[in-house]
């Protein structure tokens, strides 16, 4: 990769347009990146990563403020890489979410964040990605390199430059599995320990489910006695306690086979005590049978003469039956005859009331069938009514709709007046189109300026809500920096106590040492000070205090002074926070803050409220527009309908005056037609009525003679003297069918209870009861034996096949453990070897394993530079050892140091040492990264600061070192205020700052 130009605008401390051509450069190989310290150089490679991937290494953990200070509200900020790679020529044009002030409406309002990505094709450069995600997804297949990647082994930025020397093995870890992407060994180890994790609870539930039907098992055997002499003293093994079980079971079996024999002998003499007790029972029923048969034979007998009687009145009642219809029919003729006559008279006397025209009307003696001419006077005078009246039935009609045609009448006048009243409407509305339209318009206007505000009120919000979050989170680390505060002043005290215990411990110790050692004299024994075996006068050890005493008091001190330094890094920590959240805050209190937001709020709310009422008004406008263009039409369609009601009001006064002539004509001299008519339908019902009334009469007459004849000729050939006498012998069906019944019953009771007592009688069974309590009380102790022989028999088989399943599950299931088993030694191996547990005595995992072979390649790469630069003294050297406090092992770097021929941490370098090494590492990191990432070529890198830490001797072989990076077309460009290197190398580019405050790029 290789950098051609940059372009920056409105970034960091370049307000104006600044450009940086790279390639200027590239004839030297190298070049400096100078200016006072403040200026602005490491804003240059700011800018490069900004443009490539759109975040800055020193804002990655804080406030991203990229945008220049120096920027007016309408100036641009803008960033332009230009860079080369295998695939390509590029150029990237980013910028960064900043302020603006709004096009519309006025104040300030967020310019999201652009990108563009283009590529250099045919002497144009022709666009490839607009978008931020899209650009940065095309800018990792054209790189290839991560931002973190690029900030190892192309841009090695100021701050980060001695990291991967100086980092624990935690943090180093962390660095390489980012740059070479080793996670997926991670995921390899969790899942490794997953599938563990698996088979182990399954061969866990499988051995746990063995034991819980083995122990189920055992309570049977208890609860069933079953065990025999190996029950004591006996291994506790599964197979072990699977083989007692069995034997358990042949004993089981054993019980089962005995209770079924006992069983078997109590149900032989059960069924012969039952069937004694049964035949005893037999026998004492037939002796009821006997004495009840008895009974019932002579109470039959005393009914003989009563059964006699109702058996005569059954067979009457059957003769007379059937010649009940005809008698039936008979009494019906001769009452409907006497009804019709009366009806006759009725109707006839009702059509002479009714003004019908009188006939030759018969005396109510006068036989039926003289009545003809009668009947057919009155139909003949109703048909000619009928047809007289028919001629009024449309004046009738147009009489009946009187009222409606009035209605329509009205209705048609109403029309006429309101087609007029809506005329007059519509040319005072249209006069008032003018006015309308004005007050709409003001009215609009006015809502949209208003609305217009609403993005400003917007911003206002989100600044008031960040200053009232500050102010919360301010006084919230208020009361936690007093906390911190006591708990610090606190922790400083109990270390100085522990301190002074220390030292008075100490004081203590020196002063009793000489009593110490007289307590471990011995006579004849030398003195371990002064060599004497004898001792006159031996010091008294009267204060005590041990090795143990200092170092119990050591540890003591040791944890109070550490907890002094964590509670004094705290409290920074949260004075720093608390001095950001003010800052926040503008100075604002809470309520002063809540009172702003409450405001802004309300200023946003009144805003978004006018820009929706400006909506509407816009709207209800452009139906007053529509309204006013069809408002002409409207007034036509108007005029049409009132001529059109005009119209239809004559035509409805001219059906009025012909129905009124109808009318007249018909009504003759009655008060309404509808009189006339119905005056005419109730002479013509009447008159009908009269003749159907004569012709009924006529009929019923012949009727009744009819069923007088054939009643006589029935009862003339019955055994009944006159219908009298047959309608008395009558009975309904119930009774005739109760009589029989009756009859029948005592018929057959009399013969079951003569064949009952004969059978029994012939059995010659005693006068006297039988006594069944003897047989009872047989089958009863019987019946007792049988049941416990049952019981013991079911309670035997129940436990030996409960036994029998448990026994054979629990084996089954412990047979199936084996292949679990097997399994599970398996996959604990992987794991444990991949998580780097067990036997590995470097406690270093599959992931660290890659990583450290990774690191051996980086260090060798890295002494290629570092012997040369430290004139063979330091050489770096991968170590392997086990790292404390479970970090992971195989990541650590340790210098050698040929002077001394011994190895020593990097961290005990000097700052020009550390400078040198981490220079080297950086390199030989930058060589196996590019390797890794498919050989990418490195033709640009960048070194920011650390020259200053260097003596001219090893500043020198440094530069010499940078020269021989420079090979191949590489260009170098470093970054540093070091006069010396001002002096060596020629090509450079100067970051001034202005007197005014912004920075330009002399190149």
């Amino acid at each position: 990769m290789r950098l051609h130009r940059l372009e920056v605008e409105g970034f960091g401390p370049f307000r104006a347009r600044q450009v940086v051509d790279f390639d200027a450069y590239a004839d030297d190989g190298i070049f400096l990146i100078a200016g006072r310290t403040g200026a602005g150089k490491s804003s240059v490679l700011d800018a490069v990563a900004f443009g490539l991937y759109g975040g800055v290494p020193r804002y990655d953990s804080g406030e991203k403020r990229l945008r220049s200070d120096h920027c007016d509200p309408d100036d641009l900020t803008e960033v332009t890489v230009e860079f080369s790679t295998v695939a390509g020529r590029f150029r990237v044009t980013r910028s960064p979410a900043y302020e603006r002030p709004a096009k519309r409406g006025g104040g300030m309002t967020t310019q999201q964040p652009s990108a563009l990505l283009e590529q250099f094709l045919d002497d144009a450069w022709v666009g490839r990605a607009a978008r931020v995600v899209d650009v940065a997804r095309e800018l990792d297949e054209i790189l290839q390199l991560s931002q973190e990647q690029f900030l190892q082994v192309i841009l090695l930025a100021q701050n980060r430059f001695a990291d991967f020397l100086l980092a624990d093995s935690k943090e180093r870890q962390a660095l390489l599995r980012r740059l070479f992407g080793t996670e997926r060994f991670s995921d390899y180890q969790a899942r490794f320990d997953e599938r563990r994790r698996a088979v182990e609870q399954k061969l866990s539930g499988r051995r746990a489910k063995v034991d819980a039907r083995l122990d189920e098992a055992e309570r049977v055997v208890d609860d069933a006695g079953l065990w025999g002499d190996d029950a004591d003293n006996a291994p506790d093994t599964t197979d072990a306690r699977i083989d007692r079980l069995r034997r358990a079971i042949t004993r089981a079996d054993y019980q089962v086979e005995r209770f079924t024999s006992e069983r078997s002998e109590t149900e032989k003499a059960l069924a012969a005590a039952d069937t004694a007790l049964a035949q005893l029972k037999e026998q004492r029923q037939a002796q009821g049978d006997r004495d009840r048969a008895r009974s019932a034979l002579a109470a039959l007998d005393a009914e003989t003469a009563q059964i006699a009687d109702a058996a005569t009145r059954r067979d009457r009642a059957r003769a007379a039956e059937s010649l009940r219809g005809v008698i039936i029919a008979a009494t019906r003729a001769t009452a409907s005859l006497a009804d019709a006559a009366q009806t006759e008279s009725d109707a006839v006397d009702a059509a002479l009331a009714a003004d019908v025209p009188a006939a030759s009307v018969p005396a109510a003696d006068v036989p039926a069938a003289e009545s003809g001419p009668v009947a057919g006077h009155f139909r003949d005078w109703a048909a000619a009514r009928t047809r007289e009246s028919g001629a009024w039935q449309r004046a009738a009609e147009l009489e009946s709709e009187t009222d409606r045609r009035a209605a329509d009448l009205s209705a048609a006048h109403a029309a006429v007046t309101t087609a007029s009243d809506a005329l007059v409407a519509l040319d005072l509305e249209r006069d008032a189109l003018p006015a309308r339209r004005a007050e709409l318009t003001a009215a609009r206007d006015a809502a949209r300026r208003e609305g217009d505000s609403s993005a400003n009120a917007a911003q206002a919000v989100t600044v008031a809500e960040q200053r009232h979050s500050g102010a919360l989170e301010a006084e919230r680390l208020a009361a936690v920096i007093a906390q911190l505060t006591r708990r610090e002043a606190e922790a400083t005290e109990a270390h100085t106590t522990a301190q002074a215990e220390l030292a008075r411990l100490r004081r203590r110790r020196l002063d009793g040492y000489a009593g110490e050692l007289a307590s471990v004299l011995e006579p004849g024994m030398p003195c371990a000070v002064c060599g004497s075996t004898e001792h006159p006068a031996p010091a008294e050890h009267s204060d005590p205090v041990s090795a143990d005493d200092i170092a119990a008091a050591e540890a003591v001190r040791d944890v109070a002074a550490e907890a002094e330094r964590t509670a004094s890094r705290d409290l920074a920590e949260q004075r720093a926070a608390y001095a950001a959240a003010v800052e926040r805050s503008s100075g604002l209190d809470v309520t002063q803050a809540a009172d702003a937001l409450t405001a802004a709020r309300t200023a946003h709310d009144d805003a978004v409220t006018a820009a929706e009422r400006a909506a509407v008004l816009t709207t209800e406008l452009e139906a007053f527009e529509q309204s006013a263009s069809a408002l002409d039409g409207r007034r036509a369609t108007a005029s049409e309908a009132l001529a059109t009601a005009r119209t239809e009001l004559s035509l409805i006064e001219q059906r009025i005056a012909d129905a009124d002539r109808t009318i007249a004509a018909a009504r003759g001299a009655h008060a309404t037609v509808a009189e006339r008519l119905t005056e005419a339908q109730r002479q013509i019902a009447a008159a009908t009525t009269a003749a159907d009334a004569i012709d009924a009469h006529r009929e019923l007459a012949r009727r009744a003679q009819v069923a007088h004849d054939e009643q006589d000729e029935a009862i003339a050939a019955s055994t009944f003297a006159s219908a009298p006498d047959a309608e008395q012998a009558l009975l309904d069906a119930d009774e005739i069918a109760g009589l029989d019944e009756r009859v029948t019953a005592h018929r057959v009771a009399r013969e079951k209870e003569r064949a009952l007592l004969l059978d029994l009688e012939l059995r010659t069974l005693p006068e006297e009861p039988i006594d069944l309590t003897p047989a009872e009380q047989t089958s009863a102790t019987a019946r007792e034996a049988w049941q416990r022989a049952v019981d013991d028999d079911s309670r035997a088989r129940g436990v030996q096949r409960s036994l029998t399943a448990t026994v054979d599950s629990a084996a089954s299931e412990h047979a199936a453990t084996a292949g679990d088993v097997a399994e599970f030694e398996v996959l604990r191996g992987l794991a444990d070897a991949v998580a780097g547990r067990s036997g590995n005595t470097r406690k270093m995992n599959l992931e660290t394993f890659v990583l450290a072979a990774e690191l051996e390649e980086i260090v060798a790469a890295a002494n290629l530079r570092l012997h040369d630069m430290s004139d063979g003294r330091y050489q770096l050297r991968h170590s392997d050892a086990l790292a404390a406090r479970g970090a992971a092992s195989g990541l650590g770097i340790v210098v050698f140091d040929a002077f001394t021929g011994h190895v020593r941490p990097a961290k005990s370098l000097s700052g020009g040492e550390t400078f040198l090494s981490s220079l080297a590492l950086a390199l030989g990191l930058a060589e196996v990264v590019t390797s890794r990432a498919g050989g990418i070529r490195l033709d640009t890198l960048f070194i920011d600061e650390g020259f200053g830490s260097l003596d001219a001797d090893t500043l020198d072989t440094a530069m010499r070192t940078l020269d021989e990076l420079r090979q191949g077309g590489r260009t170098v460009g470093v970054i540093s205020h070091v006069e010396a290197m001002q002096e060596q190398i020629p090509a450079q580019l100067t970051v001034r700052a202005l007197p005014d405050g912004p920075s330009v790029i002399d190149q």
